[in-house]
């Protein structure tokens, strides 16, 4: 792949990801308002002590084939079919242990509703078993438009089902069947899409050499999801379900806002790597942009959010998600940087160094089940900055296992990413100096957003910035075609 081709295919992926995760979390935040202001915390509560079960699951039935197949070189019809078939048993086996260990959940929990809440819910990760060789496909081939227009319909109807059985009363039901139907159209476009359908042909010999890869990958995401998710395993048990409640909303919000920054990222960052892998020069320039981009866009995003979320919150849930406020702002100063780690470790996955991508997530699981451990007598919010400051500083180990790779130093790091936290930052104080004293909350969240997005812009014109330079031409390309 040529250097103006791989250019065009990154600025393209760049583009449709952004523009898929952003239209997907705008919708999912206009739906997610009105449920909101209708359920209550316990609602929200409730679903959310599934949350790590249900993740858990969804990493054993992918086993880190979604990855595989993308990192893979050379590849098959064979290689997909295996995976198909492999992932659909996984996904059913799955389902079986937990559909009978729901009432041990239940129990767990002091929650005998979870049961028949548990068995449905968990339906989800089998309707994702039927789609991962299909997404595999259309990644590979950086067919990121048809994935942003399979998200978006997804997200559209789901949602609407959603805001539906709300208004009807369904309470904690809505929220299960809105990810059920989201995970089944999801699939159902991948399929639609890929154009591609297995054969009924059972070799998993295929498979089993990708697992050789996937199965570290697999160890990964498994810790990497205990790390986000035994929180509410914690407050669910010792906490009323209204307290999982707000946590679980700080969080929605928060994993919204990365969300939009880390697919838009995610979805170039694997394919991109690897066509350069064999270049360590090439690499590294590729590793930087693309860190500089990340930071270009994950710092005000996030700490942005963090700065309005008293107006927001109140204004979009009412009162009773007051107690949300300080976990969301902790939470989004953790969010500002995944997608900067997201890119560190797409490196590491890209080099085949997927062990070293394991054990740095299991030494991170580590620490935060001994920071949950030592925290839990204090509290939900120093558990949250204990756990948040955990995260941040993991980065440095991320970018110590990048420059084993490809010589990536640490004033290089400070240099693609201070100068972006700097004019953050600063915004973020001017435009609290000059909207202080505004009395209408609207109006005040609103001169936030605009005054820290316009000091922001004038800084990046200032000093000259590249990624700001580039970004701006991208779109005006965009616009005039």
């Amino acid at each position: 792949m040529g250097s103006s081709s791989l250019k065009d295919k990154t600025s393209k992926g760049l583009f449709w990801g952004g523009m898929s995760n952003l239209v997907q979390q705008v919708l999912n935040a206009a739906f997610g308002i009105y449920l909101m202001r209708t359920l209550s915390p316990d609602d929200y509560g409730l679903v959310g002590m599934l949350a790590l079960f249900s993740m858990l699951a969804l990493m054993l039935q992918d086993s880190g084939f979604f990855v595989a197949l993308v990192n893979r070189r050379e590849i098959r019809e064979e290689d997909y079919n295996s995976v198909f078939w492999c992932n659909l048993l996984i996904a059913l086996l799955c389902y079986a242990v937990l559909f009978f260990c729901a009432p041990l959940i239940a129990r767990y929990f002091h929650q005998p509703e979870l049961v028949a809440v548990a068995r449905w819910t968990f339906l989800g990760f089998v309707f994702s078993g039927f789609g991962t060789a299909q997404k595999a496909l259309l990644t590979k081939k950086l067919q990121i438009k048809e994935l942003a227009i399979v998200n978006i319909v997804a997200v559209v109807v789901s949602g609407a089902v959603g805001v539906t059985l709300a208004w009807k009363g369904f309470a904690y039901w809505t929220l299960v069947i809105q990810a059920l139907i989201l995970s089944a159209l999801t699939n159902f476009g991948y399929w639609l899409f890929s154009g591609w359908h297995p054969k009924l042909r059972f070799d998993f010999r295929p498979a089993r050499e990708m697992l050789r890869f996937g199965v570290k990958l697999l160890a990964t995401n498994v810790v990497s999801v205990i790390n986000s998710n035994f929180i509410t395993v914690v407050l669910g048990r010792y906490y009323p379900a209204g307290r999982v409640g707000y946590y679980t909303q700080a969080n929605k919000w928060s994993s919204m806002g990365n969300s939009v920054l880390s697919g838009m990222i995610n979805s170039v960052v694997q394919p991109v790597m690897v066509a350069v892998v064999d270049d360590d020069t090439r690499q590294l320039r590729v590793l930087r942009k693309m860190m500089r981009f990340a930071a270009f866009i994950a710092f005000p995003a996030m700490l942005g959010l963090a700065f309005i979320a008293p107006e927001f919150l109140e204004l979009v849930g009412g009162e009773k998600w007051i107690d949300s406020i300080p976990l969301l702002q902790i939470l989004c100063v953790g969010g500002a940087f995944i997608p900067i780690i997201n890119v560190c470790s797409g490196l590491i996955i890209s080099r085949g160094k997927s062990s070293a991508f394991m054990w740095s997530n299991i030494a991170l699981m580590v620490a935060t089940l001994a920071t949950i451990y030592l925290a839990y007598p204090y509290g939900i919010t120093w558990m949250v900055i204990c756990l948040t400051v955990i995260n941040v500083l993991w980065l440095l180990v991320w970018w110590l296992l990048a420059r084993r790779e490809v010589r990536y130093s640490f004033m290089a790091l400070l240099a693609d990413l201070l100068p972006f936290l700097g004019v953050t930052l600063v915004s973020i104080a001017a435009a609290w100096f000059l909207t202080r004293g505004i009395d209408s909350m609207a109006w005040r969240m609103v001169a936030k957003i605009a005054v820290t997005a316009v000091i922001y812009i004038v800084f990046m014109r200032l000093t000259a910035s590249v990624t700001f330079k580039e970004c701006v031409e991208y779109f005006l390309q965009r616009i005039k075609k």
